[in-house]
């Protein structure tokens, strides 16, 4: 690798690609990693860059109704043909740049199969014709951002951290040593964001109208009106409640596709209003004047469902559906809830890093940004917690770009070029052999 070359960092994700050059502050784009197909057309396309720091704005496509195709299914590629054709794209018509000049830094998923890594390898040194290639997990690169961030704080002082990633896929609890992810001691939950959106629409389906084919509508609707719940019997009694005593009830308005392409909600403040919920279940009184908003205050009109309007309203569904990753048990699924991953996790390393892991929990992943995930983890974690043990959690500035800002930190570090395998050592070793240098 030429001290000259470019370092590519790539974020796999597999609902998300951030995608950049190693040493800047943010990535160049992010894209989701799928090709889309709307109803009226029959060719697969590619979905626009979302808007970031650096990109303006483009005009937004109807995703109503479209089909999605993946390349990552449960966090596993399985269809290389088609990551194949959107690394393509990305890196000629969004990164513009040349593959054979580049260095590639590319994460992947813990515990990834031997004839996955040999498929990666095949489409970053055969397809693509990388200089060189390094391998990163997720949990060692969030280490290394938050300890370089903050170097007074004891994640960076103790080289020691828990880094709970919440995914697209499922959700890791993994213990990070002097910046090596600890695989023996590392815990999974097979729930993510992509199992959270999926329930969604089962609910609102069965409730209201028939979402099962929006897709990218309902990842819109999750990410703009679900929370967590610090009191879940508390919050189920007050979604049965009617009219203005309802705190949780809003309303979202599908797109038509003339108006406006994007679904949107109807009264924002309204759907804030669960905010002025205090701790011990009182409610303080609402800011603003809500006499404007409209609600049912019969049983029969609330439960009536009016199909000449293009919305729907959620009540207990915003918070039954992030509830899924503290008990998963509630879908049917034979595993922990989150706190309880946490502690087996940290449970599996030494015992002289248990009180320093339960002070340096770091929260990283699209689904730790529902309001209030942070408290009702602390509010699980500390009865399982012994007493004379402290319990810090640490929200990431922004969790879905923490990965790829470490990444970045670690791409631009002098010793990068000797942490890599080069084109002409892999052709000459293979995968396998290759692959033990990235062992943690």
């Amino acid at each position: 690798m030429s001290s000259t070359s470019t370092v590519v960092v790539l974020d796999n994700g597999g609902g998300l690609i951030k995608a950049g050059l190693g040493g800047e502050c943010d990535p160049s784009t992010i894209i989701p990693n799928c090709l889309y197909r709307s109803p009226a057309s029959k060719k697969w396309l590619h979905p626009n860059p979302l808007p970031t720091t650096t990109t303006t704005t483009t005009t937004e496509p109807d995703l109503t109704s479209a089909a999605v195709r993946r390349p990552i299914d449960r966090g596993y590629l399985i269809n290389p043909d088609l990551q194949r054709e959107i690394w393509s794209h990305l890196f000629s018509s969004i990164l513009h740049i040349n593959p054979s000049h580049s260095s590639l830094l590319l994460t992947e998923p813990l515990f990834t199969l031997p004839s996955i890594q040999r498929s990666l390898d095949e489409l970053v040194f055969e397809d693509f014709n990388f200089n060189s290639l390094y391998i990163a997990d997720s949990p060692s690169l969030v280490h290394l951002y938050e300890a370089s961030r903050r170097p007074d704080t004891l994640v960076s002082r103790a080289q020691c951290s828990l880094v709970v990633d919440c995914g697209f896929s499922f959700t890791h609890a993994s213990p990070v040593f002097q910046n090596f992810t600890l695989n023996y001691a590392a815990k999974r939950i097979d729930l993510g964001g992509k199992a959270l959106t999926n329930y969604l629409k089962e609910l609102v389906s069965f409730r209201a109208v028939n979402v099962m084919e929006e897709t990218f509508i309902m990842d819109d609707v999750k990410e703009k009106l679900c929370f967590v719940s610090l009191d879940v019997p508390r919050d189920l009694n007050i979604a049965r409640n009617r009219g203005k005593e309802n705190l949780f009830r809003s309303t979202y308005v599908l797109p038509d596709g003339i108006t406006h392409m994007k679904g949107f909600v109807k009264y924002p403040e309204q759907a804030r209003r669960y905010l002025s919920l205090a701790d011990d279940g009182l409610s303080r009184p609402p800011e603003g004047d809500m006499n404007c908003l409209e609600f049912a205050e019969h049983p029969a009109e609330r439960k009536a469902v009016d199909l000449t309007k293009n919305e729907f309203d959620l009540t207990n569904e915003r918070f039954l559906v992030p509830e899924m990753i503290f008990h998963p048990a509630d879908l049917g699924m034979n595993q922990a809830g989150l706190a309880e991953c946490i502690v087996r996790a940290i449970n599996s390393c030494h015992p002289h890093l248990h009180p320093v892991l339960y002070e340096s929990i770091i929260l990283t992943g699209g689904s730790t940004l529902f309001p209030q995930f942070a408290a009702r983890l602390e509010k699980e974690l500390r009865p399982l917690v012994p007493d004379d043990y402290n319990v810090k959690i640490t929200a990431q500035e922004d969790p879905i770009l923490g990965v790829w800002r470490g990444g970045s930190l670690l791409a631009a570090s002098p010793d990068f070029e000797e942490m890599c395998v080069t084109k002409s050592e892999y052709e000459e070793h293979g995968s396998a052999r290759c692959r033990k240098r990235f062992f943690h």
